[in-house]
């Protein structure tokens, strides 16, 4: 499954809030880093499955897209912790 998301944050930050995000969840549900870069971190959790969270910077803030088959849940759940990027209607104001 692919979600996307765009958040006002940098992308170096939402890396680190989906590091400390994943790393936190009860052990059934937690995926820790297996590797990472500037655009990407990748984590292991139960049973090996993987899950992907990339990052692009867009205006006003970040792309997010992650990918998985078994965390679709706490993925879901991670951009619910990302403030929203603003619409062009709300940065105005």
């Amino acid at each position: 499954m692919i979600f996307e998301y765009q958040t006002s944050l940098e992308p170096a930050d939402v890396l680190a809030k989906a590091k400390s995000f994943f790393a936190r969840r009860n052990p059934l549900y937690a995926a820790f880093l297996e590797k990472e870069g500037d655009t990407f971190a990748t984590f292991r959790g139960q049973g090996g499955e993987e899950l992907v969270i990339g990052v692009a910077p867009v205006a006003g803030g970040t792309a997010v897209r992650a990918s998985t088959y078994l965390f679709d849940m706490q993925a879901g759940r991670f951009f619910t912790v990302l403030p929203p990027l603003a619409t062009p209607s709300e940065a105005i104001t």
